[in-house]
């Protein structure tokens, strides 16, 4: 258990649990009762019991330093600032009961993979936008539909997180169940023959590797774009003149009773970056792929690669695409043809080489995001008469 620091009196305190099992409290240690050239290396291991010196009996007996620390640490704001109601109350339940709200809104075998109050920001490219009220971790497919079921049943608002490259967040959170596709089972990777069957969690460039180094083709060409398998089809996303609809077979999906359904390729409604399955819950995605040589495959992977690389924004990793290609011409040539390359908004905006990519610099917020993005839409409508769909979702 990783003790959970706070400060006491203008010392470290820590909670934990001893060699007995039992919770206790636990200071920094002034000095360690071991050798001197063993105090080095354990230094460096925070939250080794041989770090800490005991602060005396069991917790009963702590009782009341545990309720004045209890006291001090929730007046210390939740990380990602604001939140929604019982806000402190897993942060600093010694006990790390479930709170009342979260038992209220899902069953007990759900109870160890949601947490209340989470920041999103730090899994964001953007690192902009509040908590979510629910998070949930997945580690079966099965939770996935109690989640699910959960959610409608409660009338939660829900979304599915995947890598959070084209996720915009509002600072004042989102309110509801965010279901974030991170665990083996709902971001594997399988070769069957030649077929791929890829979990919805799965990096498109992970899945892109793979199949080159297993000589099948169909998913080369598109290496370096961000973003999760499932994201990838729901948004049917494409390159050079080719969509990943073209190579799916069939998805599995959650189907509006909590069901698991298996879609063919067909019923996905595949068209120019859209599907029919936006707001569905892909869990995984199976794709019929072409048996080819794997050093050409390679070299076509590689080069694309680089291309992608040398069109990057380099000066910040706090990116996204927002905006969709046209059918006739790219987003980025758009932008550039309407002279609003560079353009800003406060702390945001867009790159001046490949304005197609949106930058958030320091302090940059939701609010400058949108406005942001509006501007450019309403400018390039007003010249060209092209409506540019968001790529971006804004929660």
């Amino acid at each position: 258990m990783q003790p959970r620091q706070r400060l006491l009196g203008g010392r470290q305190i820590y909670f934990g649990v001893d060699d007995s099992g039992r919770a206790n409290i636990f200071r920094r240690s002034s000095q360690c009762a071991c050798p001197e050239s063993q105090r080095k290396s354990r230094r460096r291991r925070l939250g080794d019991p041989l770090d800490f010196m005991f602060a005396g009996g069991p917790i009963e007996s702590r009782l009341p330093i545990l309720l004045r620390t209890a006291k001090l640490a929730s007046s210390v704001p939740p990380p990602g600032g604001g939140g929604f109601r019982n806000s402190h109350r897993q942060m600093n339940d010694v006990s790390s009961a479930p709170s009342e709200s979260l038992t209220e809104f899902f069953p007990e075998d759900l109870l160890h993979v949601v947490r209340e109050n989470q920041p999103l920001r730090e899994t964001l490219w953007l690192g902009i936008g509040g908590p979510a009220r629910f998070l949930a971790e997945p580690v079966e497919i099965d939770q996935i539909e109690k989640l699910y079921t959960a959610a409608r049943e409660k009338q939660l608002a829900l979304r599915v997180l995947g890598q959070g490259s084209n996720v915009l967040v509002r600072e004042a959170g989102f309110d509801g169940l965010v279901i974030k596709l991170s665990a083996p089972a709902t971001s594997g990777l399988e070769i069957q023959g030649q077929k791929l069957i890829a979990g919805a969690g799965a990096k498109l460039t992970h899945a892109v590797i793979k199949t080159v180094g297993e000589g099948l083709g169909g998913l080369e060409h598109l290496v370096g774009i961000p973003g999760s398998i499932g994201a990838a089809v729901v948004g049917n996303v494409s390159a050079e003149g080719r969509d990943i609809g073209s190579v799916v077979e069939s998805i599995e999906i959650i189907d509006e009773e909590g069901k698991r359904k298996t879609l063919t390729g067909e019923e996905a409604g595949f068209a120019h970056r859209q599907s029919t399955l936006m707001g569905t819950v892909v869990l995984s995605v199976t794709f019929n792929l072409e048996p080819k040589d794997v050093s050409a495959l390679t070299k076509r992977m590689q080069k694309l690669w680089i291309h992608r690389g040398q069109r990057r924004p380099s000066e910040s990793n706090r990116i996204a695409m927002p905006f969709i290609d046209p059918d006739s011409i790219s987003a980025c040539e758009l932008i550039n043809s309407t002279g609003l390359a560079g353009i800003r908004e406060g702390d945001v905006s867009l790159d001046s080489a490949a304005p197609h990519y949106l930058i958030a610099h320091e302090n940059a917020t939701s609010d400058q995001c949108v406005k942001l993005i509006g501007r450019v839409r309403e400018q390039v409508l007003m010249q060209t008469g092209i409506d540019l769909q968001l790529n971006l979702q804004i929660w």
